[in-house]
C-alpha cells in the first residue's frame, strides 16, 4: 500500500475529538489496512465480522465491548445491525472506556443504522481509492486508466489490472450486493451497470434504461440508487436558482472510479483509452472526482439550462461561488457557455481544468488550471 497521509491525518483528528468514527466506502479500498495501523498486531480489540471467529467473539457484544480498554475496531459492522444499539448505549455512558472505529462497506443498511442509532455520536469519513495526491503527478495517466483501487493501480501490468477490475465487477454483482442485504439478480444489475457506463457524464434519463431492460422506471431508478449508496456512482445534483431560464432538474451521472468504468467499457490500455469515443467524458469524471476530493467544497452541483448553457461543476465554499469546467484539450478556450455561467451564477472565479502543464488567464475571472494544481502542495487553485 502507498502512504495516505491526508487520510491518516483526517482519521487522527476525528479520533481526537469523537467517541466513535465510521470509515465508510466500497470494499478493497484499504479501510482495514488504515484501521490496523491504530492497533498492535496482536491486539484483541480488533473484530472482523466477516469471519466466523470475529462474529463469535462478539456473540455477546454488551459484555465483550464494555470490558475493553482503548480503541476498538469493528470491521464490516453493517453485518450485525443489532450492534448499533449496543454501541449507542456504550458511547452515551460517560464512564464507558475506549473509543470505537467502525468499518463498513457502504450500503443502505449502514447509512440507515448510522443515521438512526448513532446520529450525533459519530463522525463519518469516506474512504475511496487512491487520489492523485497519493500517487503523484507522474502517475496521473495510470491512475486515470486503472482507477484508484489499490490492487488495480498497483498491479504489475495493464493486463493484471484489467483482470482484477473485471473480477471486482463480477464479485460486486454476484456476492457483495447479497452480503450487503441487497436482493437483485446479478445478470440484471450487470446489464444495467454496463449500459450506464455509456451514459457516464450525462444527465440521467430513466426511460431508455427501462425500455431496454423491460422493467419499470422506478426499478432502474432503484438500481441507480444502489450503485450510488455503494460508492460506485455519483449523482451530481443540478443547481436551481431564480434565473429567467428553464434549468435542467435531473442529476448528472458519473462513475466514481475510472478504472471500473474502463473495465465495463472494455478499455484495456492507454492506447485504447485516448482513442475511445468516450475518452473526453471519462477524463471529465476522473478529474471531477479528484477536484471534489481535494477541494472539499461545502456543496457541489452542476448547472445546465434548456437553452444550452451549462457548467460541469458549481461549488459553494463559504461565500465563494466557484465554477469548474473540464476540458480534455491541449489549450482550452473561453466559450459562450462559460461567460453565461459567470454572469447567471455570479461566480467569483471559473477554473477550466485540463490535462496540461501550465496555468494561465483566459479572461477576466476565468483561468486555465492543470489538474495537478488541485494538489494540496500547489499554489492554491481553489482560493479566490
Amino acid at each position: 500500500m502507498l502512504p495516505r497521509p491526508l487520510l491518516e491525518q483526517a482519521l487522527a483528528r476525528a479520533l481526537g475529538r469523537s467517541r466513535a468514527v465510521v470509515l465508510a466506502g466500497p470494499r478493497q479500498v484499504g479501510k482495514t489496512t488504515l484501521a490496523r495501523q491504530w492497533l498492535s498486531p496482536d491486539s484483541s480489540n480488533y473484530f472482523d465480522l466477516e469471519t466466523l471467529d470475529g462474529a463469535a467473539r462478539l456473540a455477546q457484544p454488551q459484555d465483550t465491548l464494555k470490558a475493553l480498554q482503548g480503541l476498538v475496531v469493528i470491521d464490516e459492522v453493517q453485518r450485525v445491525p443489532e450492534l448499533f444499539a449496543v454501541l449507542r448505549t456504550l458511547i452515551d455512558r460517560s464512564n464507558a472506556p475506549g473509543q470505537y472505529l467502525l468499518l463498513g462497506s457502504a450500503s443502505p443498511s449502514l447509512l440507515r443504522q448510522t443515521s438512526e442509532s448513532l446520529l450525533g455520536r459519530v463522525e463519518v469519513i469516506e474512504v475511496t481509492g487512491f487520489n492523485l495526491d497519493e500517487v503523484g503527478v507522474a502517475a496521473q495517466q495510470g491512475l486515470w486508466l486503472r482507477g484508484g483501487y489499490p490492487r488495480s493501480f498497483l498491479a504489475l501490468d495493464e493486463t493484471d489490472s484489467f483482470d482484477w477490475r473485471n473480477d471486482a465487477v463480477n464479485r460486486y454483482v454476484e456476492q457483495d450486493l447479497r452480503q450487503l442485504g441487497i436482493d437483485i439478480a446479478p445478470p440484471a444489475m450487470l446489464r444495467f451497470w454496463k449500459m450506464l457506463a455509456h451514459y457516464h457524464a450525462q444527465i440521467w434519463n430513466s426511460a431508455p434504461f427501462a425500455q431496454s431492460m423491460g422493467v419499470s422506471q422506478p426499478t432502474v431508478r432503484k438500481y441507480l440508487d444502489i450503485l450510488t449508496y455503494t460508492y460506485m456512482v455519483r449523482q451530481l445534483q443540478p443547481w436551481h436558482e431564480n434565473v429567467a431560464k428553464r434549468q435542467v432538474k435531473a442529476p448528472k451521472i458519473y462513475f466514481r472510479d475510472s478504472g471500473l468504468l474502463h473495465a465495463l467499457m472494455g478499455v484495456k490500455s492507454v492506447a485504447d483509452l485516448v482513442t475511445h469515443p468516450h475518452s473526453g467524458a471519462s477524463w471529465e469524471g476522473f478529474a471531477l472526482e479528484q477536484v471534489l476530493r481535494m477541494a472539499k467544497p461545502d456543496e457541489a452541483f452542476f448547472w445546465a439550462t434548456h437553452q444550452g448553457a451549462e457548467l460541469d461543476l458549481f461549488m459553494l465554499r463559504g461565500r465563494q461561488r466557484i465554477g469548474v469546467e473540464f476540458k480534455r484539450a491541449d489549450a482550452p478556450k473561453v466559450t459562450p457557455s462559460m461567460r453565461i455561467a459567470m454572469g447567471d451564477l455570479r461566480l467569483d472565479v471559473l477554473y477550466v481544468v485540463y490535462p496540461g502543464l501550465h496555468r494561465y488567464r483566459l479572461a477576466d475571472g476565468i483561468e486555465a488550471v492543470p489538474l495537478w494544481a488541485v494538489l494540496p502542495a500547489s499554489t492554491g487553485a481553489w482560493s479566490v
